[in-house]
C-alpha cells in the first residue's frame, strides 16, 4: 500500500494538457494539471464523458499545442465505452482515426478491482505499448463503483473511506512519479435543508437543473482530489421566429445551457466559463 501523505499546497502544477478550447484552457490555468488528481463532478448529460474524450485525444497533440505528446488510459466503470463519439471527436481533432491507437481502455466493476488495476497499471506507466509515454489517466466514473456496494454502518462506511484513501494514493503516487495528468468523473447528489452541510472549497452546495446539488461520496472522496471541477445544466425556454420568417405566432423552444464552474483547486480562483457540445466537440463560449 502506498503511504498517504500531507501535501504542500504551495507546490502548484506547472505543465498541464489542454482540453482543446483556449477559452476553457483559460478558466483552467492553462489546462489540466499533471502531478495531480483533477474531479468532473455532475449530474448525468452534462458533458463530463465528452469532456474525457477530448482529453483523451488532446494529450496526444505536440506540447507546442498544450498537449503532452503521450498515449493516455481510459477506465470506465459504466459501460458501453462510447467508442464512436470517440472516433467522430478524432476526426474532428486530427482527421483521422489513427490517434486511437494511443488510447487504452479497460473497463472496471468495482472499487476492489479498480484498485487491483491501479497495481497493474504501474507496470504500464513504467513500459508503455507504445512510443509514447501515457501521460494521462482517466477513471469515469468512480461513483458508480461505491454507490452500491456498500451499506450505510459503520462497518461498511469504514472499508469504504480506506478504499477512498488507498485509491487516491495510489493515483497521486502514479501522477507524481510519471508527470501524469490523472482525470475522475464523479456524479452529483441532492443537498437536503436549508444549507449545505459540510462546506468543501469556494461552495457547500451549485444548481444544476433547478436542483441544489454538491458532489456524491462526501467530504472523505473530497479530501482525496486537488481539483474539482463542476459541471451544470438548465433548460431555458428562448423565442424564435415563425419557421415561414413572419413575425405572428414565434415558436417556442427549450435549449440547454451548460457552465464549467472551479469548485475548488489550490492554483485557480472562483470562476465558470458557459460552453457548448457541439459535433467537433466542447467548446467554452466568449464573455461568458
Amino acid at each position: 500500500m502506498v503511504p498517504f501523505t500531507a501535501e504542500n499546497p504551495l507546490d502548484l502544477p506547472n505543465r498541464k494538457c489542454t482540453v482543446g478550447c483556449p477559452n476553457l484552457d483559460a478558466l483552467l490555468g492553462g489546462g489540466v494539471p499533471c502531478a495531480s488528481v483533477t474531479e468532473l463532478a455532475s449530474e448525468s448529460g452534462c458533458g463530463k464523458t465528452q469532456l474525457c474524450l477530448q482529453l483523451l485525444l488532446c494529450a496526444q497533440l505536440p506540447e507546442s499545442r498544450g498537449g503532452l505528446s503521450s498515449a493516455s488510459l481510459c477506465l470506465f466503470s459504466e459501460p458501453p465505452f462510447p467508442l464512436r463519439r470517440l472516433q467522430s471527436l478524432s476526426l474532428s481533432f486530427f482527421g483521422t482515426n489513427d490517434p486511437l491507437d494511443h488510447i487504452y481502455v479497460r473497463g472496471v466493476h468495482s472499487a476492489d478491482d479498480l484498485l487491483a488495476t491501479l497495481d497493474r497499471v504501474d507496470s504500464l506507466l513504467s513500459n508503455p505499448p507504445s512510443s509514447l509515454p501515457i501521460g494521462l489517466i482517466v477513471i469515469d466514473s468512480i461513483a458508480a463503483l461505491f454507490r452500491s456496494d456498500f451499506d450505510n454502518n459503520p462497518v461498511d462506511l469504514r472499508r469504504r473511506s480506506n478504499l477512498f484513501f488507498r485509491i487516491a494514493s495510489k493515483l497521486k503516487a502514479q501522477a507524481r512519479r510519471h508527470g501524469a495528468a490523472v482525470v475522475v468523473t464523479n456524479q452529483v447528489v441532492d443537498v437536503v435543508g436549508s444549507d449545505g452541510g459540510v462546506r468543501v472549497g469556494n461552495y457547500a452546495w451549485l444548481g444544476s437543473s433547478g436542483r441544489r446539488a454538491c458532489p456524491a461520496l462526501g467530504l472523505a472522496w473530497a479530501n482525496c482530489v486537488n481539483t474539482r471541477l463542476f459541471l451544470s445544466r438548465e433548460e431555458e425556454e428562448v423565442v424564435v421566429a415563425a419557421s415561414d420568417g413572419s413575425s405572428e405566432d414565434p415558436e417556442r423552444v427549450c435549449r440547454t445551457r451548460r457552465w464549467i464552474r472551479v469548485a475548488f483547486a489550490p492554483h485557480l480562483p472562483e470562476s465558470a466559463r458557459e460552453f457548448v457540445i457541439v459535433r467537433e466537440g466542447l467548446f467554452g463560449l466568449l464573455g461568458s
